[in-house]
């Protein structure tokens, strides 16, 4: 017996704020909105989805960002997908070097923290 992958990446979220996991999620980072199944749909939340790239929002009622734990996703020119977040009014933070990567962190609008990892080019 042995795990073999990651299927998704599950994030809360605040009922009722679909549009703006939409436009962060599928607008800003560019990751298509895949619909949810019916019988969760009625749920709320929204799944985007590219390939192996999975990341599900739930609602869940007492709602508390999550400030430390974070998926951290791979990106292709991450110098543009700063500005294009820094046009959209987010702030980025950096943190210490990593060895291998330029990184920075975002936060989704509901305050979950989000890592965008580039490796370095040599």
């Amino acid at each position: 017996m042995r795990i073999v992958s990651l299927d998704h990446v599950q994030l809360a979220m605040p009922q009722g704020r679909e549009a703006e996991a939409r436009a962060f999620y599928g607008t800003l980072l560019g990751i298509p909105e895949r619909e949810k199944p019916p019988h969760l749909a009625r749920r709320g939340g929204c799944w985007f989805e590219r390939g192996g790239l999975r990341i599900h929002l739930g609602v869940e009622a007492d709602f508390r960002p999550a400030r430390k734990a974070h998926p951290a996703l791979i990106v292709e020119d991450l110098p543009a997908l700063k500005a294009r977040l820094e046009s959209a009014g987010c702030p980025l933070a950096n943190d210490e070097p990593l060895a291998g990567y330029d990184r920075i962190y975002v936060d989704d609008p509901f305050g979950n923290r989000i890592e965008l990892m580039e490796p370095a080019k040599e």
